[in-house]
């Protein structure tokens, strides 16, 4: 088992490179999660990979299964998560192609599986820091150490989907401290703070978000982007350090 365990965003759905040893199907007490779990090791580092959207991207951000995906993960052992991610560059620093690792996020999603706890099963957890701090930091100096511009910090506004944004509703996001814009880093992040795994976002910035350029948005630019950009994360993991033991998130 790896306590390191990938989740891979839209044009990650398959992660070559990756020698995988097994695939396992897992079932959840929340039902199926988006695809099996890929056992295996990535440039001498074991993990767990587990494609967001499903094979083929089968499924859109606002049906994605959250909490099926993460306790899947935390069931074949994964104590630490990387949530990769594309989104759309609001701020200007958030330009395409460079890289961002939020430690902020806004939830503007609607009904969607929020939560872990449920009838008679009422908990609070902490929220303060999203993501995990020191995960956070190793992500940092692992995409640092490849070379890759990378942006500390950032607030992520998490959007419903699976359209993208109109130019008034960036705007409402940035007013509200946003600097990028995704679909998936809710209910996610929170539904890994429940259960108690260590959780990072490496958000790939593949576009500039509504208003930001003249233009439309197009699918093709996006799909230009997301080759640099994947060809970055994989970087990022293969520079990724194992965890220090005396180190607490």
């Amino acid at each position: 088992m790896s306590g390191l365990g990938v989740i891979g965003g839209s044009g990650l759905d398959q992660f070559e490179g990756m020698h995988i040893t097994h695939r396992e199907v897992m079932a959840t007490p929340y039902g199926e999660p988006s695809g099996p779990l890929l056992f295996g090791r990535y440039d001498g580092q074991d993990m767990v990979f587990l494609p967001r959207h499903g094979p083929g991207h089968a499924f859109p951000p606002h049906l994605i299964n959250y909490r099926a995906n993460l306790w899947a993960l935390k069931e074949a052992g994964v104590t630490e998560v990387i949530a990769m991610a594309a989104v759309g560059g609001i701020t200007a620093r958030m330009a395409p192609e460079v890289m961002c690792v939020p430690d902020q996020i806004i939830d503007y999603t609607w009904g969607r599986e929020h939560t872990i706890f449920e009838r008679d099963q009422v908990e609070h957890i902490d929220f303060s820091l999203p993501y995990c701090v020191t995960l956070r930091h190793r992500v940092l100096l692992a995409a640092r150490a490849a070379g890759i511009e990378v942006v500390d910090g950032g607030t992520y506004g998490a959007t419903q989907g699976p359209r993208l944004e109109t130019i008034a509703e960036i705007a409402r996001l940035e007013r509200d401290g946003c600097d990028i814009v995704g679909m998936t880093g809710m209910p996610e992040a929170g539904i890994a703070r429940e259960m108690g795994l260590s959780y990072a976002c490496c958000a790939m910035i593949v576009n500039w978000a509504a208003g930001k350029e003249d233009g439309p948005i197009t699918m093709e630019e996006i799909g230009r982007n997301l080759k640099t950009s994947i060809a970055q994360a994989k970087q990022v993991l293969r520079h990724l350090s194992a965890p220090d033991p005396s180190e607490t998130s």
